[in-house]
C-alpha cells in the first residue's frame, strides 16, 4: 500500500480495524467515504478537490488476524490492522461536531467492518484556543480546596438516592467536620421532587460556610445540576453560584457536547465531570473509543475533574485501564493547563493508597474519592476519612497499612472490614 505524507495541519485518526476482506482496502475505503467519495465515481471529486479535501492513508501495520469476529459475521478468518487516517483541516475544520461526524462517529456504518475501534486521536496546533479547556484543572482545585502535596480526599453522599435535603446535611455536617476535602452528590442524583436542588443546597451551603468560616477551610461541594435544557442547567449553577458553591456534577453523556460547552463559557464553578455511560462506547475491546480518544474531546471543552475509575474498581474495568487513563489525563494536549484533575473512585478506600501510589508513579496530583469506603466506614463517615487520610500517609512513606493501623485505630477498623475481601476484589 502506497502511503501519503502528513501536513502538519492533518487531524490524524488511528483505527483498529478488523474485517473478512481486504483490510488494506478497507483501510482506503475509511478515506474516501468519510470525505469526498462515496459507492460511485463522482464526476466532480478532481484530483485538485481531492488533494485539498480527501482522507488520505498515511500509515498501516498488519495485526494478528483472529477466528471470531468482534460482530457477527460470516467467515473463518477475520483481518485485523491499524490505520491511520489524516483528514485535512480544510475539509474539517476545528468544529468538533465536525471532527466526531467526519472522523469519528460515521466510520462504524461501513458494512465491510467485522470490527472498528477508534485508539487514537491528534489534533493538530490549529485546535489550540479554540475552545476554553478546563478552566481550574488541577491547580485550581488545589487552591480552591487547600489541598496541596497529597491526594485531596473526597466522598460521595450514600445513599445516591432516597435521603432528604435535611438527612443529607447531618451526612455532610458530619462530614465536614472530619476534615474531608469535598463531597459530591453521586451523579444519579439531580432534583428530583422529594429533595429539589434548591432545596439541597440551601441545606447544605450553611455548613460549609460555617465550616469556613470557624476553621478556615471550605469543603469543595460539588452539586449535580445536569440538565438536558442549557438554559436551565445554567440557572441550577446559578442558584449553587449565589449559596456560595463552588462545584457541579456534569452527567457530560447525558447531556452532550453542546450543552456542556454552553455551560462552561457561562460557568464559575469547577466541572466535575462523571461519565456514566462511557462503557457502551468502550466496554467491548474490538469496538468503540480508547479512553485516549474520548478524553480529548472534553478536556477542550473545558473538564476540571474526570472521574476514571480506580484500582481494583468495582465496575467492570482492568486495573491497567485505569492506570492508562490516569497517565492519558496527565499529559498535556497543547499545555499543561489543559490538564483535569484525574478523579480516582469507584469502590475505593484506603485500601488500594498503596497500590494507587505505585502504579501512578507517585503522583499524588488526584482526587481520592470514597463512597462507601468512608461512609460505611464502622466508626462513621469522619472515621472513614480518617481512615482514608491514615492510608495515604502510611502510602507515601511507605509503611505497611497493618503495621501503620497500629496507631491508627480508624484505619484498623476499616482494614477490619474492608480487608476482609481482597484489594482485588474491588471493595
Amino acid at each position: 500500500m502506497d502511503l501519503a505524507e502528513r501536513r502538519p495541519s492533518d487531524i490524524l485518526v488511528t483505527y483498529r480495524i478488523e474485517t473478512a476482506g481486504s483490510a488494506e482496502a478497507l483501510a482506503v475505503k475509511i478515506g474516501s467515504d468519510q470525505s469526498t467519495g462515496t459507492f460511485v465515481d463522482l464526476p466532480g471529486e478532481t484530483p485538485q478537490l481531492k488533494a485539498r479535501a480527501a482522507a488520505r492513508v498515511v500509515a498501516f501495520e498488519k495485526l494478528d488476524s483472529v477466528e471470531v469476529p468482534s460482530l457477527p459475521a460470516a467467515g473463518e478468518v477475520f483481518n485485523r490492522a491499524e490505520t491511520t487516517i489524516a483528514y485535512p483541516l480544510e475539509a474539517v475544520g476545528t468544529d468538533l461536531a465536525a471532527v466526531t461526524t467526519v472522523a469519528l462517529g460515521g466510520v462504524w456504518s461501513i458494512k465491510e467492518f467485522t470490527g472498528l475501534r477508534v485508539v487514537g486521536l491528534q489534533l493538530p496546533p490549529e485546535f489550540e484556543g479554540v475552545y476554553p479547556g478546563p478552566q481550574f484543572g488541577i491547580e485550581g482545585s488545589r487552591r480552591l480546596t487547600g489541598v496541596y502535596n497529597r491526594p485531596i480526599i473526597g466522598t460521595i453522599i450514600k445513599p445516591a438516592l432516597g435521603l432528604t435535603p435535611d438527612e443529607t446535611a447531618q451526612v455532610v455536617a458530619e462530614l465536614v467536620a472530619s476534615g474531608v476535602d469535598f463531597i459530591k452528590d453521586d451523579e444519579k442524583l439531580m432534583s428530583p421532587p422529594y429533595s429539589s436542588l434548591e432545596a439541597r443546597v440551601k441545606a447544605i451551603m450553611p455548613i460549609i460556610r460555617d465550616q469556613e468560616q470557624r476553621t478556615g477551610k471550605k469543603v469543595m461541594y460539588a452539586f449535580g445540576i445536569s440538565d438536558v435544557d442549557p438554559d436551565e442547567m445554567v440557572r441550577k449553577h446559578d442558584l449553587v453560584v449565589r449559596e456560595g458553591g463552588n462545584a457541579a456534577v456534569i452527567n457530560i453523556n447525558s447531556i452532550g457536547m453542546g450543552a456542556f460547552l454552553f455551560l462552561r463559557r457561562r460557568s464559575s464553578l469547577v466541572l466535575h465531570a462523571h461519565r456514566n455511560g462511557w462503557d457502551l462506547l468502550t466496554r467491548h475491546p474490538g469496538l468503540g473509543f480508547d479512553f485516549s480518544v474520548y478524553q480529548q474531546l472534553w478536556r477542550l471543552l473545558g473538564v476540571d475533574q474526570f472521574q476514571i475509575n480506580g484500582i481494583a474498581a468495582k465496575y467492570w474495568e482492568p486495573d491497567a485501564s485505569f492506570v492508562q487513563s490516569f497517565h492519558d489525563l496527565q499529559k498535556p494536549i497543547f499545555s499543561a493547563a489543559d490538564r483535569p484533575l484525574p478523579v480516582v473512585c469507584s469502590g475505593q478506600w484506603g485500601g488500594q493508597a498503596p497500590e494507587t501510589y505505585r502504579r501512578t508513579e507517585q503522583t499524588l496530583d488526584h482526587l481520592y474519592l470514597c463512597g462507601g469506603g468512608v461512609v460505611s466506614h464502622p466508626g462513621g463517615p469522619s472515621a472513614g476519612v480518617r481512615a482514608v487520610r491514615a492510608a495515604w500517609d502510611a502510602a507515601v512513606a511507605g509503611i505497611d497499612l497493618h503495621e501503620y493501623a497500629k496507631s491508627h485505630p480508624e484505619l484498623a477498623q476499616s482494614l477490619a472490614k474492608f480487608g476482609s475481601k481482597t484489594v482485588s476484589e474491588g471493595r
